[in-house]
């Protein structure tokens, strides 16, 4: 492995000295056990601790198929979905990895007593296999985490809609949580030349799916003039949302729960913003009877920010916490996109809201290869920047999923895999320096 770490550090390693380095026969991972998986049987979700159920150890490395590549993992990061593996919700992710093992001959390798996680990654192309002619050892990408097979015609208009679309690291094996990652050829894309490992590694999943949620026309297709209400707009999936809101000439409302996230939403450009926890808003009388005045005085608050302005998209995902919020405020005709529920999957609304006043609701998940291509070019051109906060090491994953998992965090948490330190891998100082202060604008904040 070190053979590998050097190549990459030199930076002038040519692809046939790539193709030459001898690949080791194992490696380290992030990684669930399957004998694990009824660990916090009984327990409530919030007391599930991911530093109990996630391990680092040596696993082999997967047998590389026609149409993969091996990657050379410098940096990943954590997602909400590395949460929800770990904590086995909501259901265990090895279920996934026994349905696709039933596929085909190849994908029985993924169905193993061990997963191993990560849905993020920033590194160098190590192996290709057959059929790949866009990339070759040596090529500094990104991955995107859609995995897809593609034999129905249903997935050829929208990637999103085939039935055989899967979410890499998390209903696959193999993920970026690790040293050394498979991918399909089709999730790689050029890694943004002006950010580091951990930088490039921290957009990917909760980029792309902001993009498609929120500026794709799968999605809200917003447009410039538009309110759009983000909730958690300082958090992995919001601040995001909060930066193509902005870029677009749209206006976003961003909630957050603390003067101090308010404070990095103004930082990124945003001037409405709604501090939930200090203005005390309950949606919620009890876990079984929701609070309308508390949506009308939503609402009205909304209006004053606006000039009198209802919002035109709704920028949703924490889920039950919100939804019913989200479905009264949006302006008639108006647009509420949703993924993700990260309070809870079953959502509750009144529909008199919705369908007197022409409102939809649109399904959201992740993006399509073409979404996530645009989503990097935008980072790549330094339009949208990296919103890390925070990285750790390899071994210390399950202190950042702790973190995610109680919200201890901003922006996105990155992991150092590969790489020996942190700022590492940048080969266009002079783009960098152009965008250093929004490159860094997270790093600087305190979560607390």
């Amino acid at each position: 492995m070190k053979e590998i770490v050097d190549a990459i550090t030199s930076g002038q390693a040519s692809a046939g000295e790539f193709s030459a380095l001898r690949l080791p026969e194992s490696y380290r991972a992030v990684v669930l056990y399957k004998s694990e998986a009824d660990m916090f049987e009984g327990m409530a979700s919030a007391d599930k601790d991911p530093r109990k159920s996630i391990h680092v150890d040596e696993v082999p490395v997967p047998e590389l198929g026609p149409g993969e590549a091996l990657v050379a993992v410098m940096a990943s990061s954590v997602n909400y979905n590395s949460v929800w593996s770990s904590i086995f919700e909501p259901v265990s992710t090895f279920a996934f990895l026994e349905r696709y093992g039933r596929t085909n001959e190849l994908a029985k390798r993924h169905d193993l007593p061990y997963h191993v996680i990560g849905s993020d990654l920033a590194g160098v192309v190590l192996r290709t296999g057959p059929g790949v002619n866009a990339w070759r050892p040596g090529d500094e990408v990104v991955a995107h985490c859609l995995s897809v097979e593609l034999e129905s015609s249903d997935g050829h208009d929208d990637t999103m809609l085939d039935p055989e679309q899967r979410i890499w690291g998390f209903e696959t094996n193999f993920g970026g949580l690790a040293e050394i990652a498979l991918v399909k050829s089709n999730q790689l894309m050029p890694k943004p030349k002006h950010l580091t490992w951990e930088e490039a590694a921290a957009p990917g999943l909760v980029n792309s799916t902001a993009y498609r949620q929120l500026v794709s026309r799968n999605g809200a297709a917003m447009k410039q003039g538009d309110n759009v209400l983000v909730w958690g707009a300082s958090g992995g999936l919001g601040s995001y949302a909060t930066q193509f809101a902005l870029a677009g000439g749209a206006t976003p409302i961003c909630v957050v729960s603390s003067e101090q996230k308010a404070e990095i939403c103004r930082s990124m450009g945003a001037e409405l913003i709604i501090d939930r926890n200090a203005e005390g808003y309950r949606f919620w009388k009890d876990e079984h009877t929701q609070d309308p005045k508390e949506w009308k005085r939503f609402g009205k608050r909304i209006r004053e920010l606006t000039g009198g302005e209802d919002v035109d998209i709704v920028f949703e995902h924490p889920g039950r916490e919100t939804f019913g919020a989200s479905v009264y405020v949006t302006r008639k005709g108006g647009t509420i996109t949703t993924c993700a529920s990260t309070s809870g999957y079953m959502h509750e609304y009144d529909n008199r809201y919705l369908w007197m006043s022409l409102k939809r609701i649109i399904g959201s998940h992740f993006a399509n290869y073409r979404e996530a291509w645009e989503a990097n070019r935008l980072i790549a051109k330094g339009k949208i920047h990296p919103t890390l906060s925070k990285v750790y090491s390899l071994e210390e994953t399950g202190q950042a999923a702790y973190d995610v998992h109680r919200n201890l965090h901003q922006g996105k948490v990155g992991v150092l895999c590969l790489a020996p330190e942190e700022g590492l891998g940048v080969r266009d100082q002079e783009l960098r320096a152009k965008h250093i202060d929004a490159i860094n604008r997270f790093r600087e904040s305190d979560p607390l």
